[in-house]
């Protein structure tokens, strides 16, 4: 079937207290590993590629593939562009077929912030493709944005209500402690934080930097509001890691069917976990059809 806008997907995560698990992939062994996961698990699915990503691939090639795939396995699944700042590459994206955007536009101050998303909204919305906003800074780098961890700003509940009311935005990317890339120590979450913006905020809530903090923490995150989990740098460990046993174990090894079929395994193992976590094996057309 066709790719579909993630916005039922999510809504429905929402009423129904869940979560769709949202993986960055690098190449074909990474979408490959989570739509077998997804048809496995019959969970819904959320594909991510950052601008990095599509650098190293290119949009055209991303685009095929995933089309493939949503057409092979009878599962609802979703092309979204993660955290982007390039409103041309945007463009692109809409233009090749992606069915979400993420402008990501955080780091100006809150009004250009607010005139920039507002702007990729209006023509996204005029196509049916779905776009996520961000309000408050995650710490950590994502690509080649950074931001410290003495300067990462969570988000302030207000703030949120009034940038989902003005931009239009169809779901939300919220600080509330997380982190990109690996955690120097244990993530501390303001849940309670989550719970006032969830008060304030109806539209669904994303979570960024989900590698790495505890099941016990996504949970509750999942609890109080978060619809959707964005996971990257947990796939792209154990991808690297099954490669690297490979030719530990056997250092004339050349044949990439071997170290990069050891890698699709580790990697959809991964995915099929965080898809349980999430709590949406099962709901693959869930308040869609």
């Amino acid at each position: 079937m066709p790719l579909v806008n993630p916005i039922k997907m999510l809504k429905n995560a929402q009423r129904e207290g869940y979560a769709i698990a949202a993986f960055n992939i690098h190449n074909l062994e990474t979408i490959q590993a989570v739509v077998e996961a997804a048809w496995e698990e019959q969970s819904p699915l959320i594909i991510q590629t950052t601008p990095g990503t599509l650098k190293h691939t290119g949009i055209p090639y991303v685009v095929a593939c995933v089309k493939t795939a949503a057409e092979l396995y009878d599962i609802p699944i979703a092309l979204h562009l993660d955290h982007c700042e390039s409103f041309e590459t945007i463009m692109q994206c809409i233009r090749a077929g992606y069915t979400s955007v993420m402008i990501d536009s955080s780091k100006l101050p809150y009004h250009e912030n607010v005139a920039t998303v507002k702007r990729v909204v209006d023509i996204a919305k005029l196509v049916g493709v779905a776009v996520e906003g961000e309000i408050g800074r995650i710490g950590g780098t994502e690509d080649d944005i950074t931001v410290d961890e003495r300067d990462a700003a969570l988000t302030i509940p207000e703030e949120a209500q009034d940038f989902a009311q003005v931009t239009g935005v169809d779901s939300l990317a919220i600080a509330i402690g997380t982190a990109h890339g690996l955690y120097k120590g244990e993530p501390k979450l303001d849940f309670d934080r989550l719970s006032a913006i969830r008060e304030k905020v109806k539209i669904p809530l994303v979570l960024h930097g989900g590698s790495g903090v505890s099941d016990k923490d996504i949970k509750e995150t999942i609890s109080r509001g978060i619809c959707k989990v964005n996971i990257a740098t947990e796939l792209k460990v154990p991808m690297a890691q099954a490669i690297q046993d490979v030719f530990t174990a056997n250092p004339k090894e050349n044949d990439p069917r071997e170290y990069m079929g050891k890698a699709k395994e580790a990697v959809k193992k991964v995915a099929r976990n965080k898809i349980q976590l999430c709590g949406s094996s099962g709901r693959a057309w869930d308040g869609i059809r």
